[in-house]
């Protein structure tokens, strides 16, 4: 269990301070803590709640979802782990700040396997491989420049409807 770090779409929060929730082992110095928040783009938030002690209450319910994933996001950057499984963890964040997790996520976990279940086909362009399914079955299994490359590609065909979509809204 270690070796894995997951980054659920719902993501669980224990009541109590934003340290007990980054580091509840408490491994871990102030300026480590610190640094994964602000890699997550959360330190002004937290600042704002009273800093690593502040009180996140019930479930993190003074968090917004999508401050809750990132700060599962903190959590897993804290971590040694080998193998990071992300369900659609920046579904709740503008584009932008999702263009910048990706980064650090690519930059932190470069060398770990990475698992990202995906509907913001955007976020995963630069995985080394994408597997689609379909009514549960594996239909489709490889690069996404290979993918993309098919012009009869379930993956391209999401691609472009996706891309039509951001295009008309």
């Amino acid at each position: 269990r270690s070796q894995l770090a997951v980054i659920p779409q719902e993501p669980f929060l224990f009541s109590g301070t934003v340290r007990e929730n980054l580091d509840p082992r408490g491994l871990h110095e102030d300026r480590a803590l610190w640094q994964a928040l602000e890699q997550c783009h959360l330190s002004d938030m937290i600042m704002s709640l009273g800093g690593l002690d502040g009180e996140l209450g019930e479930g993190g319910r003074s968090l917004s979802l999508g401050q809750r994933q990132l700060l599962c996001l903190a959590r897993a950057l804290l971590t040694d782990a080998k193998i990071l499984c992300i369900d659609e963890a920046t579904a709740s964040v503008d584009q932008k700040t999702d263009q910048l997790l990706q980064q650090t996520i690519c930059k932190r976990f470069a060398n770990k396997t990475v698992l990202t279940i995906a509907h913001r086909l955007n976020t995963i362009l630069n995985s080394d491989r994408v597997l689609v399914l379909q009514a549960g079955r594996v239909v489709e299994l490889d690069s996404p420049t290979a993918l993309r490359s098919q012009p009869h590609s379930l993956f391209q065909q999401l691609l472009q409807s996706s891309q039509q979509g951001s295009r008309s809204s």
